[in-house]
């Protein structure tokens, strides 16, 4: 016999406003960003950005080919920047530093769904991007998660614990490769 759940208990994943802003800010990405933003370059996603209440350095990058599923929850430092087909569902914020790369089709969430809860209950944590990290090609960085300065995550890692400033992970699930040393 199925378990009645109770509903009632479940903490919205989202209000009516933030999803008719959502639906705005998508056909305003895809409309005005995506075909656009090559003539225009890199200020005008910034500005398209900024109006959704995005918290962007002038001299950040966001490729016009990102996904991100809101803006407002965005804070993005000093000559940092997102590559095309990068998803951010950042349904909580999403904190990036300064001089960080997040490379093409990286995945940040902000959002899941606990499993130690028998009717996976929603939850939502931030990501926090510390300076001069790089998030590498296909890599998954997952609620909650802290990645330190000047850390590097490899190609198609999954993170799911923070990760030590100027270190080098990789794997699923993500684990120490090396510390980091720079030699200039």
């Amino acid at each position: 016999m199925s378990q009645q759940i109770d509903i009632s208990q479940y903490k919205r994943a989202s209000t009516r406003k933030e999803q008719v802003l959502r639906f705005l800010w998508n056909i305003v990405w895809v409309v005005l960003a995506r075909p656009i933003s090559r003539s225009l370059g890199r200020r005008w996603n910034l500005f398209l950005l900024k109006c959704f209440g995005a918290k962007v350095h002038k001299t950040a990058n966001v490729y016009s080919g990102a996904k991100i599923y809101a803006p407002w929850n965005l804070e993005m430092g000093a000559y940092s920047t997102i590559a095309s087909g990068v998803d951010f569902y950042n349904a909580d914020k999403i904190i990036i530093g300064a001089n960080v790369i997040i490379s093409q089709k990286a995945s940040l969430y902000t959002a899941s769904h606990n499993i130690e809860t028998v009717d996976f209950k929603w939850f939502s944590k931030p990501v926090i991007i510390k300076d001069k990290a790089w998030i590498a090609s296909e890599s998954f960085i997952m609620a909650g998660v802290t990645i330190g300065e000047g850390a590097v995550v490899g190609a198609r890692a999954a993170v799911f614990k923070d990760v030590e400033p100027w270190t080098v992970v990789g794997g699923n699930p993500a684990k120490f490769i090396k510390k980091r040393e720079i030699k200039e």
